[in-house]
C-alpha cells in the first residue's frame, strides 16, 4: 500500500480496519455460516446491524416492509454518502470452506457461493472506520449503510429508491466480491423484471373423468412453450429463464393451480418491459387454449446498473493506494487446486492491480442496485476476495469465502471503500462534480421506478426453502461474534 500521500482522516481509517481485521473476518465468516437466503437474513441482519448499533449508528430496521432490510445512519447534514450491499445465499449450495472438493455443510442447505458474505464484511468495517474518521477529524456530513436482502431475487433496494430512502443522498457506493480490485464507468448490468404466472383451473380424477378438469399445468407448458417458441426472435442481448414452481399435487389429479416464475432481462429498462409485455399476452393465449383464468405478479423490477465516471475514478485513485493483497504460498496452492478441479484456466490468485479502463463492459447479469444508480451518482465496484475464474453460483465458488483469502481481501475492500468515501465527506467540488457528470451521464433520461404503483414486496419469500435447514445449520454457527476495538 502506498500510504505517502494519505491524509490524516484515511489514514486513521486505514488503521481502524487494520486494526480490527479479525472483526471483518469474523463478520464474514459469522454470515457464511448462518448461510441464509433473500429476505430470510434474521442472523445476518440482527449481527450487521448489532454492530453498527453498537459503534454508534441510529438503525432502522424493515425498510420498506422488508424484514431483514435496515438503514444505520451516522451524523447530520450535507454531504450524504451512502454505503449499500447485499448479504444473501443461495438454495442448495452450501460448501465447506477451504476443501476443494463438493463437501456440504449441511446437505441440501443453502451457502454462500456468490461471496456476499464478504461484501457485507467489507461495508461494515468500512462503516466502523469511517464513524471512527468522521468523528476523531471533525468531519461533517451524513453516513448511511444501507443491508439490502434478497440481492440474488433482485429485490429491495428499487423499493428503496420508490419509498424516498436516497433521496437526500449525494453519492452511493457499492463493493462486491470479485477476483481482482476493479471499478468502471457506464452501463455494467442489465435491466430486469421478476414475476410469477399463476394459472387456475379446476380438480378432475385424471383418468376416470379428465374431460371435466381444466389443467393448470398445461397452461403454464403451453406459456413455456409459446416463450421458447420467441426467443429465436429476440435480440440476442435479451434473456428469459424460468422455473416452475407450483405443478400439480399427484399425476391422477388435474391440477387446478400451477406457478411459473420468469426472470426478464434486457440491456435496457424499456427493453426488460417490452418482453414482460410479451409474456403477458403468451399467458393470455395459454389460459384461453385450456379453459383457465391467470393472473401475475411482479416481485421485483429494476434497471440496468450503471457506473458514474466521477465516482469511479475517485475509488480507483482509491484502489491504487491500497493495491492488491499479498497473497501467501498457501493461497496460491489453494486457488491453483481449485481451479484444477473445477476444470478452469489455472493461475492462482492475482496480486497486480489491473489496468484502468475506464469504461465498463456491460454484462447480461443483473443487480438491484441498479435502481440506486439511475437516482444519484453511484459506482459498483469489486475487490479481490475469490479465486480467478470460478464462477458464481456454483461449489466451488463458496470455498475462499471464509478463508485467509476472503479475510485479506475484505481487508482491502474496506480500505477502498471508505478511502472513496472520505474523499466525498471531506471535498464539496468532488460531490459538485459528481452530480454534474451523473446530469451529463443521464443524457435527459427521467428515472421512473419499474415496480407496479403500490407494489408490495414478497415478505415471507424463502421462509419454506430456509426453515427446513436452520436447526441443522445452526450447529455450526460460529461460537466466537466480532468486536471492534
Amino acid at each position: 500500500m502506498d500510504g505517502s500521500n494519505l491524509t490524516r482522516e484515511k489514514r486513521l481509517a486505514f488503521e481502524v480496519i487494520e486494526r480490527n481485521a479479525r472483526a471483518i473476518a469474523l463478520t464474514g465468516d459469522n454470515i457464511f455460516y448462518f448461510g441464509e437466503l433473500g429476505n430470510q437474513e434474521y442472523e445476518s441482519a440482527a449481527l450487521m446491524a448489532g454492530v453498527l448499533e453498537k459503534e454508534g449508528f441510529a438503525v432502522e430496521r424493515g425498510l420498506s416492509g422488508f424484514p431483514t432490510a435496515f438503514l444505520a445512519t451516522y451524523g447530520t447534514g450535507a454531504p450524504v454518502i451512502a454505503l449499500h450491499t447485499e448479504f444473501d445465499a443461495n438454495p442448495d449450495n452450501s460448501q465447506q470452506a477451504g476443501v476443494t472438493e463438493p463437501t456440504p455443510i449441511v446437505d441440501g442447505a443453502p451457502g454462500h457461493c456468490e461471496g456476499h458474505n464478504v461484501n457485507a464484511a467489507v461495508m461494515i468495517g468500512a462503516a466502523v472506520a469511517l464513524r471512527r474518521a468522521m468523528a476523531e477529524g471533525g468531519i461533517t456530513g451524513t453516513l448511511k449503510v444501507f443491508g439490502a436482502p434478497a440481492e440474488e431475487q433482485v429485490l429491495s433496494r428499487p423499493y428503496f429508491v420508490r419509498d424516498g430512502y436516497f433521496d437526500d443522498v449525494d453519492v452511493a457506493l457499492h463493493p462486491h466480491i470479485g477476483p481482482e480490485l476493479s471499478v468502471g464507468h457506464g452501463l455494467q448490468q442489465s435491466a430486469l423484471i421478476s414475476a410469477t404466472f399463476t394459472f387456475h383451473g379446476e380438480t378432475a380424477h385424471a383418468g376416470v373423468a379428465p374431460w371435466k378438469g381444466r389443467d393448470a399445468l398445461d397452461a403454464v407448458v403451453l406459456m413455456d412453450a409459446g416463450l421458447a417458441q420467441y426467443r429465436e426472435h429476440m435480440a440476442p442481448t435479451s434473456r428469459l429463464h424460468r422455473t416452475i414452481t407450483e405443478g400439480g399435487l399427484q399425476p391422477n389429479v388435474v391440477p387446478k393451480r400451477a406457478q411459473i416464475w420468469w426472470y426478464f432481462r434486457d440491456p435496457t429498462a424499456e427493453g426488460a418491459e417490452k418482453l414482460f409485455g410479451h409474456a403477458k399476452k403468451v399467458a393470455e393465449g395459454a389460459a384461453l387454449m385450456t379453459n383457465c383464468t391467470w393472473e401475475h405478479a411482479v416481485l421485483s423490477a429494476v434497471w440496468p446498473t450503471r457506473g458514474n465516471r466521477t465516482v469511479a475514478d475517485t475509488v480507483r485513485r482509491n484502489m491504487e493506494i491500497v493495491g492488491h493483497p499479498q497473497w501467501s504460498d498457501d493461497e496460491h496452492a489453494l486457488a491453483r487446486t481449485l481451479q484444477e478441479r473445477a476444470g478452469v484456466t489455472v493461475e492462482g490468485l492475482r496480486d497486480k492491480l489491473p489496468p484502468y479502463r475506464g469504461e465498463a463492459r456491460q454484462r447480461p447479469s443483473a443487480n438491484d442496485g441498479g435502481d440506486v444508480s439511475w437516482k444519484v451518482p453511484m459506482v459498483k465496484f469489486y475487490f479481490p476476495a475469490n479465486i480467478p475464474n470460478i464462477g458464481f453460483h456454483h461449489w466451488a465458488a463458496g470455498v475462499a469465502l471464509a478463508t485467509s483469502i476472503a479475510h485479506k481481501g475484505a481487508v482491502t475492500g474496506a480500505k477502498v471503500l471508505a478511502g472513496a468515501a472520505l474523499d466525498f465527506l471531506t471535498d464539496p467540488a468532488l460531490v459538485a462534480e459528481a452530480g454534474r457528470t451523473f446530469a451529463e451521464e443521464l443524457g435527459g433520461v427521467s428515472y421512473r421506478p419499474l415496480l407496479p404503483v403500490g407494489q408490495e414486496p414478497p415478505k415471507i419469500l424463502n421462509r419454506d426453502k430456509m426453515e427446513p435447514f436452520r436447526e441443522r445449520m445452526r450447529a455450526h454457527y460460529l461460537a466466537e461474534k466480532p468486536e471492534f476495538v
